[in-house]
Order: C-alpha cells, then sequence, then structure tokens
C-alpha cells in the first residue's frame, strides 16, 4: 500500500502507479459514495441565484453553516462550501450546489444522507424564496445570464475551455449530474469494472436522460448534458478505446492522464493558469514558470480532477453517465452501479453482455443515445432491450447482497423509479416533452414545477 501523503513529492512515475493502485480494498471494506448536483433557482424569476446578496449561494452556505453546524470551506474571503462527517457541499461554476457524500456501506445510508442533505438545503432555501431543480441542463437561461462562482480554478477553465469546444462553457455553467463512487479490490478488478461500466454507461445515460430544453425550447436531445461532452474537450473527454485494449491497468490510465494538458497549479490558495501544458514537465522539474519545482501528490490529485471520461479512475471509479434528476433518481443511481459492479455474479453477467461489443459499437451508443436514448436501435433490438437487461443483472446484484433497511426491504427498491422508466420506454425527458406539448401549451415554466425540490 501506498504511504504518500497529499504532501509527499513526485520523484518517479512509480510513485503514480502506486499512488493508485493503493485505493485496492478487500470487498469488506467495498463503499459506495454518492454525488449529485441540482440547479439553485429563485422561485418568482426562476432564474439562478447569484453568490452575493440575501437570496444568494452564500446565503445558503452561511444558513446551513449556522443552523446545521456545517464547518465552512473558504477560498480567499469567499465561503465556497462546507464539510462535515465525511460530506462535503460545493460549488460548481455556475451556482449549481452539490453534495459529495461520505463512503457508506449500503445504499439505504447514502440515500438517507441524500435526503438529509435535501431536506436542509429545503429548510434554509425556503425562506430565502430558493428552491433546486433535478435536472441534466438549466431548461430556461442562457449562457451569458448564468451568475459565475467566485472559484479560481474556474476562472482558469473559462478561459481554456473555448479554446478546446463550443459547447464546454455550456458544461460547466448549465449542466448538472448525479454519480456514484465506487472501489475496486485489485488491478484485475479494476479493469473488469471499468470497462463493464464504460461499455453500460450510454445505457445509463438512456435510462436518466433528463435535458430536452435549451432556453425555454425543445433541444432535439433526450440528454443534452450528455451530446454537450462530446464538443467540450477531446483531450479529457470521450469513451476512452484504450480502456478494452489489452494491456489495461494502472499505468495505462495514468499514462493517459500523463499525456492531458494541465490547467493550473494550486500554491498557497492561488490558482495558477498553466492550461495547455504539460505535467510531465511538471515532474522533470520544467514547467514553464515553476522551474525547478516538482508537483505534489495534491497537483496530481488536482490533474487527475480534470479529466472528465464517463468513467473516471482514481483510488476509486467514478460512474459519470447520468443527468442530473429529481429525489428518486439521486437514490436510484447509486443502486443501478452497486448492483451491477459490487456482486461478483452481476458483474460477470454484464461482462458477459458486453465483452464482444467493439469500439463502433461503443461509438455509435455514445453518439446516438443522446438524442433518442431508449429508443436507438442496437444490434438486435433497441438500447430499452439492453437497458431492461441490465437492471434485471442489478436488482438480483441487489438482491443478493441483501441489505435491508428498518422495514425489512433490501436494496432494490432504489431501482423503482428506473424499472418504470424502461418498462414504460418513456424517460424523464420524454415525459418532460409529452407535457410540453400538451398541458404545459409549451410553457417551460411548468418544468420547475414538476421537477423542482
Amino acid at each position: 500500500m501506498s504511504n504518500l501523503s497529499r504532501n509527499s513529492f513526485i520523484e518517479s512515475k512509480e510513485q503514480l502507479i502506486d499512488y493508485i493502485a493503493s485505493g485496492s480494498k478487500p470487498k469488506e471494506e467495498w463503499s459506495i459514495g454518492t454525488e449529485h448536483e441540482k440547479f439553485v433557482y429563485c422561485v418568482d424569476s426562476q432564474k439562478p441565484v447569484p453568490y452575493e446578496g440575501e437570496r444568494g449561494i452564500k446565503a445558503i452556505l452561511e444558513a446551513l453553516k449556522k443552523e446545521f453546524d456545517w464547518e465552512p470551506i473558504m477560498e480567499d474571503q469567499y465561503i465556497i462550501g462546507l464539510q462535515k462527517d465525511g460530506q462535503s457541499v460545493s460549488l460548481e461554476p455556475g451556482g449549481q450546489l452539490e453534495l459529495s457524500g461520505a463512503m457508506v456501506k449500503t445504499l439505504h445510508q447514502t440515500c438517507a444522507e441524500s435526503t438529509s442533505h435535501l431536506r436542509q438545503a429545503q429548510a434554509v432555501s425556503e425562506k430565502l424564496g430558493i428552491k433546486y431543480l433535478g435536472m441534466g441542463f438549466n431548461p430556461n437561461t442562457k449562457r451569458d445570464d448564468v451568475p459565475v462562482m467566485p472559484k479560481g480554478r474556474y476562472n482558469i477553465m473559462r478561459e481554456y475551455m473555448p479554446k478546446m469546444g463550443s459547447l464546454g462553457l455550456d458544461m460547466m455553467l448549465r449542466t448538472s449530474t448525479i454519480q456514484v463512487n465506487l472501489d475496486y479490490s485489485s488491478e484485475i478488478d479494476m479493469v473488469k469494472k471499468f470497462r463493464v461500466s464504460l461499455a453500460l454507461q450510454p445505457l445509463a445515460t438512456a435510462i436518466f436522460a433528463a435535458s430536452p430544453f435549451t432556453e425555454g425550447k425543445p433541444n432535439g436531445f433526450q440528454s443534452y448534458r450528455s451530446h454537450i461532452w462530446t464538443d467540450t474537450d477531446p483531450d479529457r473527454c470521450g469513451i476512452l478505446p484504450f480502456v478494452f485494449e489489452e494491456g489495461m491497468g494502472f499505468e495505462a490510465y495514468l499514462d493517459h492522464v500523463l499525456n492531458v494538458p494541465m490547467y493550473f497549479v494550486c500554491r498557497e490558495g492561488i490558482y495558477h493558469d498553466v492550461s495547455g501544458k504539460s505535467f510531465k514537465d511538471f515532474m522533470k522539474g520544467t514547467l514553464e514558470g515553476f522551474e525547478g519545482q516538482v508537483p505534489t501528490i495534491a497537483d496530481w490529485e488536482d490533474h487527475m480532477s480534470t479529466l472528465f471520461p464517463e468513467v473516471r479512475l482514481k483510488k476509486f471509479l467514478e460512474m459519470r453517465g447520468a443527468d442530473g434528476g429529481t429525489w428518486s433518481k439521486i437514490c436510484a443511481l447509486p443502486a443501478l452501479w452497486v448492483g451491477l459492479l459490487y456482486d461478483n455474479q452481476s458483474l460477470d453477467e454484464a461482462w458477459h453482455m458486453v465483452k464482444d461489443w467493439k469500439h463502433e459499437d461503443h461509438q455509435y451508443l455514445r453518439t446516438h443515445v443522446p438524442r433518442d436514448a431508449l429508443s436507438v436501435p442496437f444490434k438486435n433490438g433497441t438500447v430499452q432491450d439492453f437497458a431492461k437487461k441490465m437492471l434485471n443483472i442489478s436488482a438480483k446484484g441487489l438482491e443478493r447482497r441483501a441489505f435491508l433497511n428498518n422495514t425489512g426491504e433490501d436494496e432494490r427498491i432504489f431501482l423503482k423509479s428506473l424499472y418504470e422508466t424502461v418498462e414504460s420506454g418513456k424517460t424523464t425527458a420524454q415525459l418532460m416533452l409529452d407535457r410540453y406539448h400538451s398541458d404545459w401549451n409549451g410553457n417551460i415554466g411548468k418544468v420547475f414545477e414538476d421537477c423542482s425540490f
């Protein structure tokens, strides 16, 4: 196991391999970490709240700190987040509020944690005339009208993003997601889970599709959030073909990360722009502006966090393919992946389903699912057919895990909303579109009534 600390200097590539490998844990120590973002808006205007002011993000964070004993996270004079009991509340670039949950043992625990956070957020926001919207893309606000949050790393990213793609700023300012972080026991286990989850990520994108509107009108997609990643930054995004190739392992992923240009170096809380420059040069002590300095593990963690593939490897695996959603979907996303990846039989069955898929299949799904979700034709059926198989495999895995709540129900209860989606073939996005064209009478304001909490 690695004994590197965040302040340890990186002197060799082997240290970085050891760092990632140190995430390996025996099965009995595996845990679940759920992250979810939501849009924060003023009830009267249905527009995003600013950072400052009586009805702002700062006011929400200050109220949570005061009323629920969270510890503040500061950057310069700004409160930019909160932390308590292994959890953190943080800000995305456009003021989306995110809970990064603690690593816990069961889905019952992670769902209870999310519920507690949402109830606390509601308690302080109700007094301010503020609510939260669970969708994958801001449905009614222009990019230029989204307030920007005071975080140094985001200033650098905003300058660099337009150089690499036309939709990077939309990704930063107008998207929300639900993610789950899961463990692996070894390099072999990591590779199998990485391949299964990367192959199946488009199916999850389809099931969770909830971003069909842009600036008040249908945008032609069911998951516009997912489409945005295809034109954000080709260096950082995509389906990572090398994951499915012989030789995949910790070192192969490390080599990929080393080849991705940097964004920034943080020193004493100040973010220094090194966008486009090489982490390899940093390791050699030749990074422009930082000559003679070598990076620390903290610098490496920062750099790893600036890659945005559909599945991301750190000391754990992050599932990144789902749109933000309403309350039930927040608990459903970790349930789907835990059932697939944390039960050996389910993992084998899921691998059997995807092992013969070619690069062309992965690319086909990545291209077509954002627009047509479950109705995309695929092999001898549709994405809906494969999503049903995936969901059934997950349910069996959760049944075998046999973690019960205090009323004797196992973790399959969190899949209920997903079964409603795959059985009907109608995603949240499609249901929104149906209502937009019927009882909403083209009034996008109605989405705030249906999808808020």
